[in-house]
């Protein structure tokens, strides 16, 4: 489900969605306002995840699988 919204912007910016549109790299306006808006969600989110760790020090949990993980072989990509 979605719901439509307006939304004013800056000449300037409808004019650099309609030109990413245009030239194929977005589907449309609505598709990269939610892509950016999901970008910053996503930032707010590791903001807030890294004032919990600034605050409230390393979860030990994280601290014993970055050991783990780190020991591992690490796949070859390239093959």
């Amino acid at each position: 489900m979605s719901t439509q919204i307006s939304v004013r912007l800056d000449d300037r910016l409808v004019a650099e969605l309609d030109r990413l549109v245009t030239s194929g790299q977005a589907t449309s306006r609505a598709q990269v306002v939610e892509s950016a808006l999901e970008r910053e969600l996503r930032r707010r989110l590791y903001e807030r995840d890294a004032e919990i760790y600034r605050t409230q020090g390393e979860d030990p949990e994280v601290e014993e699988f970055l050991v783990w993980a780190s020991s591992r072989p690490r796949p070859d990509l390239d093959d």
